[in-house]
């Protein structure tokens, strides 16, 4: 397996889509690296140099924020909207949806399994 900034990409399939499984790196970013460093998107990543590989490692580290940093910069975007207490931050810490979803029916992803309230019968 390649190693790219620090991730192991497979090596069965094609670069194009290999490097989508580096943190912060799409289909579209991917293929404007390749264009930049001038590998072909068609190439297989068990087939790729060490020269290329280490153009694309540069490429990437030089131009982007992925992995670690990538990370590091999400969490502490949240972590002010909650200090500071933006709606936004309230909702991140009350771990409900955050972009406007309703919550009355769904958001059961954000909210975890239904906890049910109810009366308790006593045993007689």
């Amino acid at each position: 397996m390649p190693r790219v900034c620090g991730v192991d990409i497979p090596k069965e399939k094609r670069i194009e889509i290999a490097l989508t499984y580096i943190h912060g790196v799409g289909r579209t970013r991917s293929n404007k690296i390749l264009n930049t460093v001038g590998i072909d998107p068609n190439t297989r990543a068990k087939e790729l140099t060490e020269g290329q590989v280490a153009d694309l490692t540069s490429t990437i580290t030089k131009n982007f924020t992925v992995e670690g940093d990538l990370r590091r910069d999400v969490a502490s975007n949240i972590k002010r909207n909650m200090d500071i207490g933006t709606y936004r931050g309230i909702r991140h810490r009350k771990s409900l949806p955050v972009r406007g979803q309703r919550t009355s029916t769904n958001a059961r992803t954000r909210k975890g399994p239904r906890r049910t309230v109810g009366a308790q019968r006593k045993k007689v």
